[in-house]
């Protein structure tokens, strides 16, 4: 951004002010896109219950209209049960058809739990997936390191006793490629009904997942659109009033619904409320004063330098899933 056309740095900064505007074009470009590039005749989308896709959910309405949108759920035996429930009200909500995938026979064909658990076994010898829940994150601490983040698992009784530990590296690498069997069999599923339907592919990542690496690759990450990529959460949630997103699904902090354990995703990666995620890191990208940073933030200059170090470094560790195969001559 020229320095000569910046607006002041300020709390409202990335607030869309036209959003009856905003999300025409989006829906016209979504319509563009599967109709004449993708050269489909609609659309399937995996819905969770949670903001992202239930705001490209009602996007991609707009844009087809719900008789051309088909709706994938696809729960496993680790998801929570709200998910389920407010995905299918979000889809009576805007009259789309759908269908339940659970796909826990698949990823038990994988091998995925089993994987998973011998892992935390590894660190929890009395692990027990019968008794104990389980989940992985980050101390909020590493926030304001320049070293690479370093993760901690904590197993939790059916008291609500709970332990944690440091996850070395090998057994953090297994859980998350075993985890990643997720993503990657919901989007086997996507694909399967897309190409029976001759449908195009919605993926549903916003700014700071795409950006900072926040989805797996040929999981999550495997689509044909991505209508919201570009936009940050606090703009996710603007569309997400405008469309009539149903209120309870506004209200549900973000998770990963990944693990057994109830986790929060600023728990497990972002390490920063989304609000103030949002901030920093349009100052990060369009390169504003430390100072005037700071100032609206709440945070030291030294705090923010050490959080545009770790988008940076983040960026640059997560750039290989961006990236498009390698073709040689």
């Amino acid at each position: 951004m020229n320095s000569k056309n910046k607006k002041p740095f300020s709390k409202d900064i990335i607030k869309i002010e036209d959003i009856e505007t905003a999300v025409n074009q989006l829906a016209q470009k979504l319509k563009e896109d599967i109709y004449l590039k993708c050269k489909r005749k609609g659309a399937v989308i995996g819905i969770s219950g949670g903001i992202d896709s239930s705001v490209c959910l009602a996007l991609v309405v707009k844009a087809l209209g719900p008789e051309k949108v088909f709706g994938i759920m696809m729960p496993e035996k680790d998801s929570s049960p709200d998910s389920l429930e407010l995905a299918d009200k979000l889809a009576k909500v805007f009259g789309v058809e759908t269908i339940v995938e659970n796909i826990s026979s698949a990823l038990e064909g994988f091998r995925c739990y089993e994987r998973r658990d011998e892992a935390v076994k590894r660190v929890f010898p009395e692990y027990d997936p019968s008794i104990h829940k389980m989940k992985i994150g980050i101390k909020e601490s590493g926030l304001y390191s320049n070293l690479p983040p370093l993760f901690y698992i904590t197993i939790i009784d059916q008291a609500g006793n709970e332990k944690t530990e440091r996850l070395p590296a090998n057994e953090f690498r297994t859980i998350m490629a075993a985890s990643d069997f997720k993503q990657r069999s919901r989007m086997s599923i996507l694909y399967y009904h897309a190409e029976r339907l001759h449908y195009a592919v919605v993926g549903t990542p916003n700014k700071h997942e795409e950006n900072q690496g926040f989805f797996v690759k040929y999981g999550d990450g495997g689509a044909d659109v991505m209508p919201i990529a570009h936009l940050y959460k606090t703009q996710v949630y603007q569309l997400a009033d405008y469309l009539n997103i149903p209120q309870e699904i506004i209200d549900r902090t973000p998770t990963t619904d990944t693990y057994p354990a109830e986790q929060t995703q600023e728990e497990f990666f972002f390490q920063l409320p989304f609000k103030q995620m949002d901030l920093l890191w349009y100052a990060y990208e369009n390169k504003y004063n430390l100072k005037e940073v700071a100032d609206v933030v709440g945070k030291s200059v030294d705090e923010v330098e050490k959080i545009f170090s770790n988008f940076k470094r983040k960026q640059s560790t997560t750039e290989y899933l961006r990236m498009a195969p390698i073709k040689y001559f």
